[in-house]
């Protein structure tokens, strides 16, 4: 057991680093400037588990016995619990002052606790955080066809995480180093659950955010002519090909349809089955297919840029996404199907 908490400490550091550089970048978060910035104290702090842990099983030395770890171990479920609210309940304001200070308090009364209580303490407050994210998980199941996959996948990091709080709270009855042993594998089982999903989808969160927003809205469109806003949306796409600005946004686009933000929203969930995010990427990518066969001499890059996207990872991402393969891939599969002159 000890060996396999070591080695997946060190797969956790990497895989904190990775999902930092590529899931967290600032496009992804637009206007979720605390979701973003708490994401990534959540990877800081879980990285700084990790290496105390590596340093105590690997090394023989007592960071876990320490105060920052004790602090950071009460930094965890409040991180996790302020960069979840935006993503599942998009109509929530940006926590005020105070409340971020509420959710602090257990990290800035941690030194004032008895060593023997801090542990225990600090998952019995993981667990009331989960039973939160819990109920608001419950209250989508009717939006799991949309994510079948994605949902099974963070069911699994849910079952673990209620898991190592039952743990935590007998953590000192178990022999020695057993209990890091387990907590670490846990947490190392839970980034590749995590780096497992945001690779199917990597675009998971903006889909999320506004699937949730039409599940917990009242409907409004009921004054708008929505056949006749579709097919303007598939003009603007068509003719003007609005998909090729960078810069293309929900509102920016919704003020070209006339529409509100949650109104478009609303109707690309309800008549196209998709969120904008995916809706962009799809539009975006029929555009670079078409582009790919028609420009051979062309490189996948300026291909990708040519049709919005900004960088080569987004073009890539995207594409095996939802082509399943790299978008070089599809040219050549492409070249040998077309008919020899």
């Amino acid at each position: 057991m000890t060996a396999l908490a070591i080695l997946l400490t060190g797969f956790s550091l990497f895989s904190a680093m990775t999902i930092a550089l590529t899931h967290f970048r600032s496009e992804q978060y637009q206007d979720q400037a605390v979701s973003r910035f708490m994401g990534l104290v959540l990877l800081t702090a879980l990285a700084g588990l990790q290496l105390a842990h590596f340093s105590w099983l690997y090394l023989d030395r007592e960071w876990v016995t320490t105060l920052p770890y004790r602090m950071t171990l009460f930094a965890v479920a409040p991180a996790f619990f302020l960069f979840s609210l935006p993503l599942l309940r998009p109509q929530a304001m940006s926590p005020r002052r105070h409340a971020l200070l509420g959710h602090a308090a257990p990290v800035l009364l941690a030194p004032l606790l008895p060593a023997d209580w801090a542990l225990p303490l600090a998952f019995c407050i993981g667990a009331g955080y989960l039973l939160w994210l819990g109920h608001r998980l419950f209250a989508l199941r009717h939006e799991r066809a949309n994510f079948p996959l994605e949902i099974s996948l963070l069911g699994g990091v849910f079952a673990i995480a209620i898991g190592v709080s039952l743990l935590g709270l007998v953590q000192a009855a178990l022999p020695d180093k057993l209990f890091f042993s387990l907590y670490a594998t846990a947490i190392g089982l839970a980034f590749f659950l995590v780096q497992t999903t945001l690779g199917l989808r990597p675009q998971l969160s903006a889909e999320v955010r506004e699937t949730v927003q039409v599940a917990y809205a009242t409907s409004t469109l009921n004054s708008v002519d929505c056949d006749a806003a579709v097919a303007t949306l598939e003009r603007l796409m068509a003719v003007e090909r609005l998909y090729m600005n960078p810069e293309l946004s929900l509102s920016s686009l919704a003020e070209q349809l006339g529409l509100s933000p949650h109104q478009l929203s609303e109707l690309l969930n309800t008549r196209l089955g998709k969120g904008f995010s995916r809706y962009l990427r799809e539009q975006r990518i029929a555009a670079a297919k078409a582009m790919l066969c028609a420009e051979p001499s062309a490189s996948v890059l300026s291909v990708g840029l040519n049709v919005g996207f900004t960088s080569q990872s987004n073009f890539y991402e995207a594409f095996r996404e939802i082509e399943g393969m790299p978008p070089g891939q599809f040219r050549k599969l492409q070249g040998k199907d077309r008919p020899a002159r």
